[in-house]
């Protein structure tokens, strides 16, 4: 489900670079243990750190000059916002291995203007950085602990690698994707008990467009709103692995749709519900997306593993949704959409609720069973051979060899 504007932007990165003349890894700097410089940074969780980080921040992103800064483990109290403005291009461009090296590092909020705390705009081409081991630690009065934005036209963050961080107690959201960013991956990074989400991954102002980012291995706990979120349209997101547990709302949010799920748990979410009955699902998908070998279990609030409205198509491969205690009634899914759109559940487990728009294509391991269109002018209906099955208005199975052309068609079985 690649956002079709994307083919554009990559065309006009492509453009952008050979105008400029620059080529990836032309005059990279050494990339192996980071620049240890330590900037005047003090990290003994009461002195002001701010200005000495923000220097180390300004030298990891400064275009041509961009390197590995290595930070010496600390607790760096700060108590304004770290900001990054990158120069435009040509002269913000990175494309050599560059960024901050952080393992040990925690960044301890002493900011009330409810600002990030890490806030990076990307006004250039940035490929190849790289944030490794940065835990940020917030108050609840500052916004969003670690937000990465591009969204100026002909700016573009890719090749990107987040990994190992922690992102926690902040006031807005632990991090947020916005805009030109694309093609990165974000490792075994945990975003817990942030004010609002998780993480937030939205298309940007100009067109900018989120795109093939995927997740590996990542947990969201105990956000106040959602584990995770998928805004503004974006759509082309992978979560692999990842676990989503005791957030307020949605263990995730795409209100778009989204690329896939892959092996990915949602246990206990909807704290915020004052009962079982009160509760939803760990998963929020409104329009398309695939998931395999995804779980959801539950002893409260959490009702699914998925609640959808389709109107294009959901396949569900191996998925399982159960609970237990007070969640006994938990199951797979709870699905309304168009009657045009495609659904195809196989080899899943627990209760499906759909409204009659819902025609499911499905094969289920529990009970042997399949499922498939009821009316004569489906396009699911049950095949055997050139053979057609449906049931009629009064309740009678019929089959007939072709394409039926109305409900009363061929012949009642077993009569």
């Amino acid at each position: 489900m690649t956002d079709p504007r994307r083919r554009a932007i990559l065309t006009g990165a492509a453009g952008a670079a050979l105008m400029t003349g620059s080529t990836a890894f032309a005059g990279a700097a050494p990339a192996a243990a980071g620049d240890q410089k330590d900037y005047g940074l003090v990290g003994d969780g009461e002195a002001d750190d701010s200005a000495a980080l923000q220097r180390a921040f300004d030298a990891a992103f400064a275009g041509k000059q961009a390197r590995l800064i290595q930070l010496p483990p600390g607790r760096y109290r700060v108590t304004r916002p770290i900001r990054v403005r990158t120069a435009k291009r040509p002269d913000g461009n990175v494309t050599h291995p560059a960024g901050l090296l952080a393992n040990g590092v925690t960044l301890l909020s002493d900011i009330d203007s409810g600002e990030a705390v890490v806030d990076v705009d990307v006004r250039a081409t940035l490929r190849f950085f790289r944030i490794e081991g940065l835990h940020i630690a917030g108050r609840g009065d500052e916004g969003a602990g670690l937000r990465i934005s591009c969204q100026h036209r002909g700016a573009y963050f890719y090749n990107f690698c987040i990994r190992d961080c922690v992102v926690e107690g902040c006031g807005g959201n632990g991090c947020e994707l916005l805009g030109n960013v694309f093609e990165g991956q974000v490792f075994n990074c945990y975003f817990r008990d942030n004010g609002h989400d998780g993480a937030l991954l939205a298309h940007g102002a100009e067109d900018t467009v989120l795109s093939a980012v995927h997740l590996f291995g990542c947990v969201f706990g105990g956000n106040h709103r959602n584990g995770a979120s998928l805004e503004e349209d974006a759509t082309d997101v992978s979560f692999h692995g990842c676990y989503f547990l005791l957030n307020g709302r949605f263990g995730l949010s795409a209100e778009m749709g989204i690329t896939l799920l892959s092996h990915c748990g949602f246990e206990n979410n909807h704290q915020r519900a004052g009962s079982f009955a009160e509760g939803d699902a760990g998963v929020r998908l409104m329009v398309a997306g695939t998931l395999v070998g995804c779980t959801a279990y539950s002893i409260y609030k959490q009702k699914y593993l998925l609640r959808g409205y389709i109107t294009n198509q959901l396949t569900m491969l191996g998925c399982k949704g159960a609970g237990d205690g007070d969640a006994d009634a938990a199951g797979l899914a709870s699905l309304k959409g168009e009657k045009s759109a495609k659904y195809s559940l196989i080899g899943c487990w627990g209760k499906v609720e759909r409204d009659r728009n819902v025609e499911m294509l499905g094969v289920s391991p529990k009970d042997g069973g399949g499922s498939f269109g009821e009316s004569w002018d489906s396009d699911n209906l049950l095949r055997l051979g050139d053979y057609r099955l449906w049931v009629d208005g009064e309740g009678q199975l019929r089959v007939l060899r072709g394409k039926p052309e109305s409900d009363r068609d061929g012949q009642v079985v077993g009569s």
